[in-house]
């Protein structure tokens, strides 16, 4: 069950992430949240 936090992130992997965000969302043509972006790529980093 998704657990709700409060992160400060610094401006430079905001820009990062929101520019996945919006090249996800034109491949899947459908929403994709930040919240699931920042888990996807914690995902990645923490195998």
């Amino acid at each position: 069950m998704p657990k709700r936090v409060t992160i400060m992130i610094d401006e430079d992997l905001d820009k990062k992430v929101r520019n996945l965000q919006a090249k996800e969302i034109g491949k899947s043509m459908s929403s994709v949240s930040f919240s699931k972006m920042i888990n996807e790529l914690l995902r990645k980093q923490l195998k």
